[in-house]
C-alpha cells in the first residue's frame, strides 16, 4: 500500500492541482496533506509491526514529591 500511495503522490505532484471541464471542477488534496497522510500511514504501519514501540515511557511523579 505504501508503494501505491508513493506512486499516487508522485502522479499528483506532476499533474494539475485543479481542473475544470464543462462546468465540472475537480480539486486534489494539497501536496502537504498527501505527505502528512503518507507519514501517518508509515507510522501506523511501523507501530503495527512492533506494538512495543507504540508506547512511550513516562516517569510519573506525584504532586508535592521532589
Amino acid at each position: 500500500m505504501a508503494d501505491d500511495l508513493k506512486d499516487t503522490i508522485q502522479q499528483n505532484a506532476q499533474g494539475p492541482r485543479q481542473a475544470s471541464v464543462d462546468g465540472v471542477s475537480v480539486q486534489q488534496h494539497s501536496l502537504p496533506d498527501q505527505i502528512a497522510a503518507d507519514k501517518y500511514l508509515a507510522a501506523k504501519k511501523a507501530a503495527a509491526t512492533n506494538p512495543a514501540k507504540a508506547f512511550t515511557r513516562v516517569k510519573i511523579v506525584p504532586p508535592g514529591a521532589v
